[in-house]
């Protein structure tokens, strides 16, 4: 027996440390990409280091602003060279020539932007808390109630509990966020004053009453999208696995139908869940950009909205690393969830 428990240890141990090692390599891999398409791309597609400068001054660029840009960005150096130092930045961090001063730019670097004068790394960090905030609330209610609702009309199929509820799941489906965000809005904002209007946005260190009060609108919203896909497959998952051998094998030991249902039938169903979760919630982390703007919330989406709309290069590029950085780690969590959830994923399917 203890001979038994150590191996599963080492399993679980040795599956770990292999996830790990692969999200640490496809995080530079996420990194070359991003840096490819910012930079690669453009250059294959006959941009000049003038014209890639040019994106980085903003609107109206001067002919000396441009020049500067360049020189302070060394976009005249191989690729190979400035990929090197991008990555460097990262760990190490960068100084930039501003032309009377040499600023530096701490680790992680994720870019200066000349647009307003500032590290894109602060500036990420100022809208994060947002961000995640609207991401772990909405996350905790679509979750909730999308598994909720897709158990209940898998075990009621047919019934008019179970109609009714894959009808409103196809509305939350088709509805895009922007407009039911904005019905919202006027019904509970406007119309009846529960809430509070988009852009107010209050720290919960500051007042968590008040942070919760001015996130309930963006929360249901972004999570009824969410609720709906996640009632329809729990469903689905759910009809399949209570009619496999093990849940009839359960049923005939005489163990109680919730017991049936939740360790045995629920749990068989959520490992696709667990994978759409994590990816949707790394994703969600990277800035909610259509529920951030329709509530005008200060996050990272909207961040990324009004970097694009002023041309901030630095701001876009520094966005997407992190997004992509928040997806990486949120797979390698499903990951070691799956593990978890189905010891076979850790063994690599050995009986």
């Amino acid at each position: 027996m203890k001979a038994g428990e150590g191996s599963g240890r080492r399993d679980v141990l040795n599956y770990i440390i292999r996830r790990i090692i692969a999200g640490a390599g496809l995080l530079l891999v996420v990194s070359l990409v991003v840096f490819a398409i910012f930079f690669l791309v453009p250059r294959l597609a006959g941009a000049t280091p003038d014209s890639l400068a040019t994106r980085y001054v903003g609107r109206a660029p001067t002919p000396e602003a441009v020049a500067a840009v360049r020189d302070r960005l060394n976009l005249d150096d191989p690729i190979i060279v400035q990929y090197g130092r991008f990555v460097r930045g990262l760990f190490v961090g960068y100084d930039y020539d501003s032309g009377t001063d040499v600023i530096h730019c701490d680790a992680p670097c994720f870019g200066y932007s000349f647009v307003t004068n500032s590290e894109i790394w602060p500036q990420l960090l100022d809208r994060l808390p947002v961000t995640a905030s609207l991401a772990v609330g909405a996350a905790v209610i679509w979750l909730v109630a999308g598994v909720a609702v897709g158990v209940l009309s898998a075990l009621r199929r047919g019934s008019l509990l179970d109609r009714a509820a894959m009808m409103t799941a196809l509305a939350g489906v088709s509805l895009p966020i922007f407009f039911t965000g904005l019905v919202s809005l006027a019904l509970f904002a406007y119309y009846l004053p529960i809430f509070p209007p988009g852009g107010s946005y209050t720290p919960f260190t500051e007042n968590p009453l008040a942070w919760a009060h001015g996130l309930v609108l963006p929360w249901v919203t972004l999570a009824f999208l969410y609720a709906a896909m996640y009632a329809r497959l729990t469903r689905a998952g759910m009809l399949d696995t209570m009619g496999e051998d093990f849940i009839r094998t359960a049923r005939a030991k005489g163990l109680p139908e919730r017991t049936v249902v939740a360790k045995h039938g629920l749990r068989a169903a959520i490992t696709p869940i667990i994978t759409i979760f994590g990816l949707d919630f790394g994703l969600m982390l990277g800035g909610a950009v259509l529920t951030e703007s329709t509530f005008s919330l200060p996050g990272l989406g909207k961040f990324a909205v009004d970097a694009i709309r002023g041309n901030d290069l630095p701001a876009v590029l520094g966005v997407t690393l992190l997004t992509a950085f928040f997806v990486v780690i949120a797979n390698l969590v499903v990951d070691l969830l799956y593990a978890w959830a189905d010891p076979r994923v850790r063994t690599g399917g050995r009986a």
